[in-house]
């Protein structure tokens, strides 16, 4: 018996089948929903649990109606297989398109991927995310401010309130080097999974870790700076005018304590 060819990449499936025409037609023309995205590694995920609760919750928020682990565990499983990819970047949506009575679960398998090390500078922009708790698709604002970043020659954005209040990146995390403490600013945001990790590991790894209110007139208390979200982590070199120093020994730290955060077998 020959083994079956993988699906070449990227790759979706629908509730377990190879995303037909009109799955991705409903997909397109229906954003309504949820996702979380993650990276694997050897067929394993750093904070597997995190990202099953983050999906049922979620769920249960937009459409009233609970999205088990134990099946979504299944579906990401099947959709690797397919795919014939150890190692990956995955996302799972939670949808319902009008008319159903269930969730539609769609998992995507790209080639896996890994954030730059490289310092980052952010350019502050005012923009709040709606339902900033939810991890979702379609948010017109991220995209937008994220490019006229890049247009003035920043690499991303990093949302603020109108009160100067510092939330979170585009598309990251950011947390805060005060000489003894990581600070992470104490704001609508969402709670990013390689965040949650590192609060969890960091205070067993010898380094404090806070949450506080952080304002962009206040960046110029900070040491350094840095950026996380599923494909790492990196330094922030400046954010708009202010510049911070490339904590070296600082990466270090928190890589190693990102490090002891255990893999789980999907």
């Amino acid at each position: 018996m020959t083994t079956p060819a993988a699906a070449p990449l990227p790759y979706a499936e629908f509730d377990g089948h190879p995303a037909t025409e009109d799955d991705l037609r409903a997909a397109a023309f229906f954003t309504y929903g949820h996702f979380t995205a993650m990276q694997v590694r050897g067929g394993r995920v750093r904070g597997l649990d995190l990202h099953l609760e983050r999906l049922d919750a979620a769920n249960r928020e937009l459409f009233e109606l609970p999205l088990d682990g134990g099946p979504v565990r299944e579906l990401i499983r099947h959709a690797l297989g397919a795919a014939g990819a150890a190692d990956a970047s995955v996302r799972v949506h939670g949808l319902r398109p009008p008319g159903a009575d269930a969730t539609t679960v769609m998992v995507t398998v790209r080639g896996p991927a890994r954030m730059s090390p490289e310092p980052v500078g952010l350019m502050s922009v005012p923009y709040a995310r709606t339902a900033p708790h939810l991890k979702r698709p379609g948010d017109f604002g991220q995209t937008y401010y994220g490019n006229l970043a890049r247009r003035a020659g920043f690499d991303d954005a990093l949302l603020t309130l109108p009160d100067g209040a510092v939330t979170e990146g585009a598309i990251t995390n950011i947390g805060f080097w005060d000489g003894t403490s990581v600070v992470w600013p104490q704001a609508p945001a969402l709670l990013g999974i390689t965040m949650a990790l590192l609060e969890q590991e960091l205070p067993g790894a010898g380094v404090h870790s806070v949450r506080r209110p952080v304002t962009k007139d206040g960046l110029g208390a900070y040491r350094s700076a840095f950026v996380t979200n599923s494909q790492g982590m990196a330094p922030v070199a400046r954010v708009d005018d202010t510049v911070f120093t490339v904590a070296e020994e600082l990466m270090k730290r928190l890589a190693a304590a990102y490090g002891t955060a255990s893999w789980d077998t999907v």
